[in-house]
């Protein structure tokens, strides 16, 4: 993958930041703030990564080491007939495969097969439901799969320094990364504008990798103002999103990143976003370290495997599971 410079994008002009990983991509995982061998380089990607978060709650990476072919590859199955793509559709049996949903079509599988647990001993198995073409796709997606989850849990270490943590805080609760991947496909719209607000949202996992081409129509609401930003697309970059279990952890330090998606009048768009979320068992809850007496904690404790259970489309029969949001679980003081 050829190395992108900051000439490179020196005309975006949304004011997103854009982080420049090269210095990290070789490491399997990131020195500690007090260690000898940390240097000026990673303590000012520690210092950007952390503006980020707090600024914005949304940044690009460049030469982040991720393949990127599953784009042509996705590309390639959205392009496939009706009766072909439905061959993988998902239903109540199984969460992962195609969908067609009003102005989108969704591919999703799972980076890692892992189990659920949905309420008590009721547990379900994740398995993925691979078409049949075209014949690349899954062995694109399980390596991006790997990149993206290689790159996540560098994210995390990066927020964890940013934070005052130890490089490994956030990464332990991840020894069986939730990672659950889409493909997404957007139908060009005559009213864009119809779809905005429904498609207001935060993401529910710790982090979100999106890949995406060259049409744009993401959408992030600053945090200073509440004023909405178009990011704009740069060729071999990633974003990346901060979702509500950072914020949990961080007891409100990092924020969520509002966002929604225009769609495009006259072209379809394509995007890839990577659901980034520690093991099912995880309890979250803001961290002890970041809990004091003038800082008290703003969250109570809930279980992740639960939560995404009840955000899954399709799976099972879930009457009795209320779909949860991080605000059932904010402490109101009183």
């Amino acid at each position: 993958m050829a190395q992108i410079t900051q000439k490179n994008i020196i005309n975006i002009d949304d004011g997103i930041p854009t982080i420049d990983l090269s210095s990290i991509t070789s490491l399997d995982h990131l020195p500690n703030t007090n260690d000898a061998i940390i240097d000026r380089n990673m303590a000012k990607l520690v210092t950007e990564v952390g503006d980020a978060c707090e600024k914005w709650g949304i940044f690009r990476v460049i030469n982040h080491g991720v393949p990127l072919e599953i784009l042509e590859s996705a590309r390639k199955f959205f392009a496939l007939s009706k009766e072909d793509k439905m061959k993988a559709s998902r239903d109540e049996t199984c969460p992962m495969g195609y969908s067609d949903e009003a102005w989108k079509q969704v591919f999703e599988f799972c980076g890692n097969e892992s189990v659920v647990t949905q309420q008590g001993s009721h547990v379900f198995q994740v398995v993925n439901r691979w078409p049949e073409s075209p014949a690349e796709l899954r062995e694109a997606a399980q390596e991006y799969g790997r990149g993206v989850e290689k790159l996540g849990l560098k994210i995390l270490e990066l927020i964890a320094l940013s934070l005052g943590l130890d490089a490994n805080r956030l990464t332990e609760f991840h020894k069986d990364t939730s990672l659950s991947v889409r493909l997404h496909q957007y139908a060009p719209r005559p009213d864009p504008e119809a779809m905005l607000e429904a498609g207001t949202h935060t993401d529910t996992g710790c982090v979100t990798v999106l890949a995406q081409d060259d049409i744009g129509g993401l959408e992030v609401k600053r945090k200073n103002d509440g004023e909405w930003i178009a990011l704009k697309p740069v060729s071999g970059a990633l974003t990346i999103n901060i979702g509500d279990i950072v914020q949990v952890w961080s007891n409100d330090k990092y924020h969520s990143v509002v966002h929604r998606v225009r769609p495009n009048t006259t072209k379809e768009r394509l995007s890839i976003a990577s659901l980034f979320g520690p093991a099912y068992y995880v309890n979250v809850k803001p961290l002890d370290e970041l809990i004091n007496d003038q800082n008290c904690a703003k969250y109570r404790e809930y279980n992740w495997g639960v939560f995404r259970a009840s955000r899954m489309k399709n799976y099972g029969n879930k009457q009795s599971l209320e779909r949860q949001e991080i605000s059932h679980f904010r402490i109101i003081k009183t």
